[in-house]
């Protein structure tokens, strides 16, 4: 028995002492007396201190926290961020690791949680795997007057707008950061998470920007504007909230505020230096123009109609992957984004994601070289695919006379009374229908308010109903939404206000760009953005409209 316990006791100790899990990879290590002396911190500084000539001294206490500023986080660890996930999941192997695990980061102000995320496993700087691999400290900045690193900038971001905005009033508050390491194998269990690695807190001072009268008070429509200037009486204080928010940073990145009342100017706003002659870029909300054109199009005879499939404009086998379904792909398909090209933007990893065409020389090849993913039908499943608006533009420019830029000029500009624009275009000179379309803010508003007459400008139709009537339709359902659905290149959703469903459709680009034409108030809003790859950028311009823009014009 005695013999037994010995050896039990001896198992077990020697499990104590030796079965603690290996490293995987020999990492830095800790080789200053800094980083010695501060292993499992995170230390606070403004801007980027080198780590060869950061000192105790430079840890920061206080912050004045600003819209624009630099406040920066150096983390120092006993390891690297692979040896801890190894020893979170030792099961899997360092690629498996890389590819499923990272870092959470969690946010406390004042003592309260606010915020968590588990950042992707692709987040890092520079090389990626091989700084996950070695780093035992890192530097990321959380704000930034440079534009660096957008993980981290985004990352600080989110935590903005879900809770620390609201919580980071006047005045002074507490930041605390914890860090620990994150596993997650696949997506219908939860991520394993690691023991608390390093965390520090800093005292940040929010003061509110001091605002002019002239900031507040709600822009004069100036003359030679273009439109007839609307007689609605609105709620003008609700309007000067909103311009109260432009100015103190709330909302952010804003250019322009345009809307339209029956037809006629109410509200002209320009912010962040633009003003009515700025062309501004729009994103993806110039997708929309691809739809405009193939209606107009459709209806002059250059094409049949929107059911015409891709081999009656293409050789498909002369591409690679050549399948049936390719074929069968519907000029309807690409407006609806349903077709079953192996393309989603939603996903980095698809072979048609938009960021793999444009690196390429011929993006209608790229598209058309792209094989055909088994789990789509084609017409069955929306799926955003901006490869596929390129070949909306190259079936316009090789079925219309003068090519499409000209036809555009000529068919759909001219008659708006829009000089002022400047088309991108892609490699082969085609006019770029998957976005920025540059042009002011009052004539995306023509554009919007063209859809709002049902096709007629100046009593003369240049888009048929029956194309607009098809646009205003729910063609088809976007997954994971609630209630909202896609049409011919535009989006639909409803805005609730008191107690009622405003239906509208819209032409939506990144960054919070949006048209927004109500179909069933006489009222169409433009906002335009330099929100870039901001997640507060949409949010944003659905904020205006809810908070701002509705309980003025419902006083």
């Amino acid at each position: 028995m005695r013999k037994i316990f010995i050896v039990i006791f001896v198992s077990l100790f020697g499990l104590m002492i030796f079965g603690q899990t290996k490293d995987l990879v020999k990492t830095d290590g800790i080789t200053t007396s800094l980083h010695k002396t501060n292993v499992g911190k995170v230390t606070f500084m403004n801007g980027n201190i080198p780590l060869d000539q950061y000192k105790e001294s430079d840890f920061l206490k206080s912050f004045p926290l600003t819209y624009r500023s630099d406040l920066n986080i150096r983390v120092f660890m006993d390891n690297s961020v692979i040896n801890y996930l190894h020893q979170l999941s030792p099961e899997l192997s360092a690629s498996e690791l890389l590819e499923k695990g990272n870092l959470q980061f969690s946010f406390f102000i004042d003592g309260k949680f606010i915020y968590k995320e588990n950042i992707s496993p692709g987040c890092w700087l520079g090389n990626a795997n091989e700084l996950k691999n070695t780093l035992t400290t890192f530097r990321i900045p959380l704000t930034s007057t440079k534009g660096e690193n957008l993980w981290a900038l985004h990352l600080w971001e989110r935590f903005q707008l879900n809770g620390g905005e609201k919580v980071l009033k006047e005045g002074k508050h507490k930041l605390k950061i914890e860090i620990r390491p994150y596993v997650k194998t696949d997506e219908k269990t939860d991520a394993a998470v690691g023991k608390l690695i390093a965390e520090g807190q800093i005292e940040l001072v929010i003061k509110t920007p001091t605002l002019t009268a002239e900031q507040i008070a709600i822009q004069p429509i100036k003359p030679e504007s273009g439109w007839e200037i609307s007689d609605l009486k609105f709620d003008k204080k609700k309007i000067e909230a909103f311009n109260t928010e432009i100015g103190n940073y709330t909302m952010k990145e804003i250019t322009s505020i345009i809307v339209i009342n029956d037809g006629k100017l109410l509200l002209e706003e320009y912010f962040n230096g633009a003003d009515r002659n700025t062309l501004h870029d729009p994103r993806s909300a110039g997708k929309s123009f691809a739809s405009t054109l193939m209606g107009i199009a459709i209806n002059d005879g250059y094409i049949k109609d929107e059911n015409q499939t891709l081999d009656q404009f293409y050789n498909l086998k002369s591409f690679e992957n050549y399948n049936i379904k390719k074929d069968q792909v519907k000029i309807k398909d690409l407006l609806t984004m349903s077709s079953a090209f192996e393309g989603s933007d939603a996903h980095s990893e698809s072979p048609g994601n938009e960021e793999n065409m444009y690196p390429t020389d011929n993006w209608v090849n790229f598209t058309l070289d792209l094989p055909m993913d088994a789990s789509k039908t084609n017409g069955g499943k929306w799926d955003y695919f901006t490869a596929g608006t390129i070949l909306l533009g190259d079936i316009l420019d090789k079925s219309v006379p003068n090519g499409l830029d000209k036809y555009a000029d000529e068919k759909l500009f001219k008659p708006l009374g829009i000089t002022n624009y400047k088309w991108q275009y892609t490699p082969q000179n085609v006019a770029n229908t998957a976005g920025s379309l540059q042009m002011r803010s009052l004539d995306y508003a023509k554009y919007a308010q063209l859809y709002k007459n049902n096709g007629v400008w100046n009593g003369k139709q240049i888009l048929s109903k029956d194309w607009v009537q098809k646009t205003f339709t729910h063609q088809i359902k976007i997954p994971e939404r609630k209630n909202e659905f896609y049409s011919y290149l535009f989006w639909n959703r409803s805005f609730e206000y008191k107690g009622k469903s405003y239906e509208t459709y819209y032409c939506s680009g990144n960054g919070g760009n949006q048209f927004i034409i109500f179909k069933d108030l006489p009222i169409v809003v433009i906002i335009t953005s330099r929100a870039y790859n901001k997640p507060y950028g949409h949010p944003q311009a659905e904020r205006i409209v809810k908070d701002f823009i509705l309980p003025s014009i419902f006083k």
